[in-house]
């Protein structure tokens, strides 16, 4: 198994049908028919103080808006909530076969990206969670995420079903043939655009080809630079657009050049600082992303290349202990922008050449590239399509599985019935009432005043 917690190369070798009956025994401990058992009784915490309890390492000036963003929406909720649903999966029985969790497996955190060699990939795309972890949590988040997108898309009860069986069938068929796969073929398996096209009607194929083709020459740094920046004293700098993008003076993006991208700097391998090295730093911007990640510490940097006319943008991101800690154990990676990296480089197929951590002023961040041809589809581009995007997710997620757990193992817990399919399907559905629940109590509390908020910028 390679995970943070292997041990050295060749111990740990059993016959497959060994392993196959570790993950029967697993089902004694979480018996497949329990995982619909779902319900507020079996709360160990308050979900809105769950939410509340993360401001304390968050940027106090723009936590509101992370507020502001949850209460809009059920799926914005779920979005910021993981913290929420890990403290649920860990009150439940698991079946302790373990892999690198990606952490926050919802529908939206899927997506095509850049490989080192410029082909166009579809994997998990969002490790600030990941960790080693029990395999069906992040079936289980998966699973419910697509229930809450459908019933947010107003989606027939039908469609989300179907969307859920599809997520679940696709990760069971294909977890069944990495069973039977060398270790080396899993490891370099992938899923490449051509292969995503193939889960989509043909009359959809078109479409997708004209989204990603348009994501590919925009998504870029050339892309970026042409959006996002002007020239000030004859030197490129990003465009402010409060309090999305707010400017640094120039102490400050002296500090973040000499400290933070110079401790990130000594994370890459020997060959990647060569590269890194022929670009210089012009301009540094704090920046607010996403729902659940409003309030952490996010920088975005320009580089220009040695030749004049070849940007870079990198994001460096603050990285704090994954929520699954509290439940799991701490890391063995004391720097969490190290651990978030490991984990990515673990599930993904292929990952930015420029993944690094850094610290500074004592907290940790990752770093990696902006819009490095990242094209993460919207949630109304995908409710007419959501049952073939889920099929490609479930065969994904499998695929991150395989790498870092027992396929064999897994295989052996899943079986060959509809035990686990009907059980996963179910929570799904009784989790995204439970979202719902606790979405209103957010909303009720906002509303009376109770939890502090931000106007969202317009």
């Amino acid at each position: 198994m390679v995970t943070e917690h292997a041990d050295a190369p060749g111990r740990g070798i059993r016959m497959p049908e060994t392993r196959r009956e570790r993950g029967r025994e697993a089902r004694q401990t979480a018996p497949r028919r329990s995982l619909p058992a779902w319900g507020s009784f079996e709360r160990t915490h308050d979900a809105l103080e769950t939410v509340l309890a993360q401001n304390g390492i968050r940027d106090g000036e723009i936590v509101g808006l992370r507020h502001t963003r949850m209460a809009a929406s059920p799926w914005n909720f779920f979005r910021g909530g993981a913290a929420i649903m890990a403290a649920d999966l860990a009150s439940r029985p698991s079946s302790g076969i373990e892999v690198q969790l990606a952490g926050d497996a919802h529908v939206l955190n899927f997506g095509l990206w850049a490989t080192p060699e410029r082909n166009l990939a579809f994997d998990v795309r969002d490790f600030d969670e990941t960790l080693p972890g029990p395999f069906e949590w992040d079936l289980l988040r998966l699973t419910a995420s697509l229930r809450i997108a459908a019933q947010v898309d107003r989606l027939s009860k039908e469609r989300a079903e179907a969307a859920v069986e599809a997520a679940i069938e696709a990760y069971c068929t294909r977890m069944r043939e990495y069973a039977r796969m060398p270790e080396l073929d899993i490891w370099y398996d992938g899923m490449h655009i051509a292969h995503l096209e193939e889960f989509f009607q043909p009359a959809d194929r078109g479409r997708l080809r004209i989204r990603v083709e348009k994501g590919r020459s925009s998504r870029t740094s050339r892309g970026a630079f042409a959006k996002l920046t002007d020239f000030h004293e004859g030197r490129p700098r990003i465009i402010p657009n409060p309090p999305i993008r707010s400017a640094l003076d120039d102490a400050a993006q002296t500090a973040i050049a000499t400290e933070l991208f110079a401790s990130y700097r000594e994370s890459l391998g020997e060959e990647r600082q060569v590269m890194f090295d022929r670009f210089q730093q012009d301009d540094v911007v704090r920046q607010i992303v996403g729902v659940g990640s409003v309030g952490m510490r996010v920088h975005l940097a320009l580089f220009e290349g040695r030749n004049g006319a070849d940007p870079l943008f990198l994001q460096a991101k603050q990285a704090t202990a994954s929520v699954y800690e509290p439940h799991l154990g701490p890391s063995r990676h004391a720097h969490h922008g190290q651990r978030v990296i490991v984990g990515k480089r673990l599930i993904q197929s292929a990952t930015d050449v420029f993944a690094g951590w850094a610290h500074f002023q004592g907290h940790d961040y990752y770093v990696r590239q902006f819009r490095d041809m990242k094209i993460v589809p919207r949630i109304s581009f995908l409710a007419p399509r959501l049952v073939e995007f889920a099929t490609a997710c479930g065969a994904t997620l499998a695929r991150a599985h395989a790498r870092t757990g027992d396929p064999v193992e897994i295989d052996g817990y899943l079986g060959s019935g509809r035990a686990f399919a009907r059980g996963v399907a179910e929570f799904a559905r009784a989790y995204a009432a439970q979202n719902e629940r606790d979405h209103a109590q957010l909303a009720a509390a906002v509303a009376a005043g109770g939890v502090p908020v931000l106007a969202e910028p317009e």
